[in-house]
């Protein structure tokens, strides 16, 4: 703890300060609560759409297994980027997903079988799902990083800012209420000193 000066206007700082700290503490309280609960929003959303996506792929997988050919859908769809915006949540810019956009090559009709349209839409699909799955897990890392430094300064004035004002006011009191008394009790002195002279 640091040394405080031990005066009247130290205490009016002191006091002030502490005013400040049990003002901004419950927004902080309130910020940490709030970035909870969209963490678990975007959990519960992140695990819906692992479902869906699993969904789809066993859905692909009997698809290519009924047909039992050996083809790859994955040479004719390709990634050519994924839009992105930017979103706030408690201060904090988290990426939201747009869309995707593919770039999908030309296909012999007469080479590949009749599914293979339907394939390609779902693989589309899966492709889509598995970049918005990659975006709301950006958001999480982002948001649990700014719990984590919401959390530390939570801490930081209830265990250590309030109590250490809460203290540095009780000492400068006590300092002053001393040196009060101590005035009072020289002025008595000084007062009969007089008296007796």
């Amino acid at each position: 703890m640091a040394k405080v000066k031990l005066t009247k206007n130290e205490l009016k700082r002191q006091k002030d300060m502490l005013k400040r700290f049990q003002r901004y503490l419950p927004t902080l309280v309130l910020k940490k609560q709030q970035l909870q609960m969209v963490i678990r929003q975007v959990e519960a959303e992140v695990n819906r759409k692992l479902a869906e996506q699993k969904r789809l792929t066993d859905d692909l997988m009997q698809w290519v297994a009924v047909f039992g050919e050996d083809l790859s859908l994955e040479d004719l769809v390709s990634i050519s980027g994924i839009s992105t915006d930017t979103g706030n949540i408690a201060g904090i810019d988290i990426p939201v997903f747009e869309g995707i956009e593919f770039d999908q090559k030309e296909w012999d009709l007469f080479r590949y079988p009749l599914w293979v349209d339907a394939g390609v839409q779902r693989l589309k699909e899966l492709l889509a799902l598995d970049a918005e799955i990659r975006v709301l897990e950006k958001q999480k890392e982002l948001i649990e990083e700014e719990l984590r430094i919401t959390t530390q300064r939570v801490n930081l004035f209830e265990k250590v800012k309030i109590p250490e004002a809460k203290e540095n006011i009780r000492m400068i009191r006590i300092y002053l209420g001393d040196q009060q008394t101590a005035a009072v009790v020289r002025g008595k002195i000084a007062k009969s000193n007089i008296v007796e002279v």
